[in-house]
């Protein structure tokens, strides 16, 4: 038996707080070292231009205590507590852990963007303190609280997958099969957490513990495998990477910098299998409460950046004032455009809002004739800041509105996250309009861009509200134009081929591992 620890209930509070402030302006050092050495490695331009502007966006983070994504995430906290901790506390650890999480939410310095709703098959009312989060307890032997904190971002989240396979099925096809129908909205380069064995529930929180892990495949790789679950991480890592979805979904070498696995022993009919990816906005701590008072947090040296600058000399500059759609009709997918003008913002309450109004009959708050609309959910700005981070959200979300909206209202062209479905495809070549992708982990480095801002409609929706901005040189890139070819569509076969480990089936039928004709 050792010697108990008492663990004060406002160290507790002030350490998650503290840590969930930490981890929305600090990358992990190793995910930003493990992405500088991709970028390095980098062929693909417009999956290169994409990684720059994440590093670019990490390190302005970091010199400015803001968040790294405009989605501030769902908290999940994992806790080890010891079972000789004795707690000088008269909170339960849920309602303190929660506490925490209300605190970091509305700093007044940072304050992050409460992401939460109650009742989500209902009424989804915003919790507006970003509570309660999803908490893990077990109890070991010692006497410290282990805490490992996470903000994981809808994204990713939304991209999470499970099957129940049969004993004797694949799993490394059972994830090349899935990875691909993941698109880009989880915001790659990122890590996969796979957990394997257990039963549903056991698998899918394996998968998340994985990706709490350091990132160490470079190490891996250099050494070789000793188990049959780093021969899996190993042959995982090199096969997805081989799929060329790159930077964004944009076509590249780096889809993942990690694959990292957990397994546990199953029932002898199944096979239970989760994957969980981590996006470009990897936000997680680890710390260690002994008694002693509350978390110290060491920042990382801004050495541990690349020294990068973002060249806007090589994009087209765009005065969206005159921009007109036979000027639109000649961009072409995958070139860099620099927005200069005033767009209009709107995510998914507020599409909901507009096509209810139209299928009513109602005339739309805002005038959206020749205009650009970006969607976003910025966070709130502090101090003299105009608007807090405001990087895309996933545009496939926006698909179902996307036919209706452009016939209805003479939008010209969207801006958002990674990749549009067919049915939005469909829309934007049938009404000559176009989809430009922001990228996604460079939040902070978009909302530079933006000089003005101010609510034009739906002010009630909050950050789904229309915002009206007006932008200086906001990069974003040619995804969908105004013929219907998509630059995540043939990115990454192109890569595929030219990597060369995975044959692409081309339009002609033919299996090719050379050519992406």
């Amino acid at each position: 038996m050792g010697t108990p620890a008492t663990i004060r209930q406002d160290d507790f509070i002030q350490s998650v707080a503290d840590a969930l402030q930490y981890i929305s302006y600090y990358h992990p050092v190793d995910y930003i070292q493990a992405l500088a050495a991709a970028y390095e490695r980098e062929e693909s331009p417009a999956a290169k231009d994409a990684m720059a502007q994440i590093l670019i966006n990490s390190r302005m983070c970091a010199e400015g205590h803001r968040p790294i994504c405009q989605d501030t995430g769902i908290v999940t906290v994992f806790l080890q507590i010891g079972m000789d901790v004795r707690w000088d506390a008269t909170m339960s650890v849920e309602d303190m852990v929660n506490e925490g999480v209300r605190r970091a939410y509305h700093h007044p310095d940072n304050k992050l963007r409460a992401s939460v709703l109650a009742d989500p098959a209902g009424k989804r009312l915003n919790t507006k303190d970003n509570t309660p989060a999803v908490i893990n307890m077990t109890v070991v032997p010692g006497n410290t609280v282990d805490v490992i904190v996470a903000a994981k971002g809808g994204g990713s989240e939304a991209k999470s997958k499970f099957a129940m396979l049969n004993p004797s099925d694949s799993i490394v096809d059972w994830v090349m099969k899935t990875v691909p129908t993941m698109g880009a909205g989880w915001c790659p380069p990122g890590m996969l957490g796979i957990g394997i064995g257990g039963t549903a529930e056991k698998a899918m929180l394996m998968a998340k513990e994985a990706l709490m892990e350091h990132i160490d495949i470079q190490e891996l790789i250099a050494r070789g495998p000793s188990n049959r679950i780093e021969e899996l991480r190993l042959e995982l890592y090199e096969k997805v990477n081989a799929l060329g979805i790159g930077a964004q979904g944009l076509g590249g070498l780096t889809t993942v910098l990690d694959v990292k696995i957990k397994d546990y022993p199953t029932h002898a009919a199944n096979l239970p299998v989760a994957l969980i990816p981590n996006c470009a906005a990897t936000r997680h701590a680890h710390f260690v409460l002994d008694g002693s008072g509350p978390v110290s947090l060491d920042p990382p040296s801004l050495e541990d950046w690349p020294k990068l600058t973002y060249d806007a000399s090589k994009g087209r500059r765009v005065d969206l004032a005159a921009v007109t759609r036979d000027e639109v009709a000649n961009w072409k997918p995958g070139e860099v455009l620099l927005l200069n003008g005033k767009i209009l913002t709107g995510r998914d309450a507020a599409h909901k809002r507009m096509v209810d109004m139209l299928n009513r009959g109602e005339k739309l708050p805002v005038d959206f004739t020749g205009r650009f609309i970006y969607y976003v959910g910025p966070v709130d700005p502090v101090r003299d800041e105009t608007v807090g981070p405001a990087g895309p959200t996933t545009a496939t979300r926006m698909d179902k509105f996307t036919d209706q909206v452009l016939g209805a209202t003479g939008l010209l062209g969207m801006i958002g996250k990674a990749e549009r479905g067919p049915a939005a495809i469909e829309a934007i070549k049938k009404h000559r309009s176009v989809y430009l992708m922001a990228v996604g982990g460079a939040a902070y480095l978009v909302s530079k861009a933006i000089k003005s801002a101010k609510v034009v409609g739906f002010e009630d929706l909050g950050m789904e509200a229309i915002y009206e901005f007006d932008v200086r040189d906001m990069p974003v890139t040619v995804a969908v134009d105004s013929a219907g070819e998509s630059v995540h569509n043939t990115g990454p076969k192109q890569w595929q081929a030219r990597i060369g480990k995975i044959p692409v089936v081309l339009a002609c039928g033919a299996r090719c591992p050379a050519c992406a004709a």
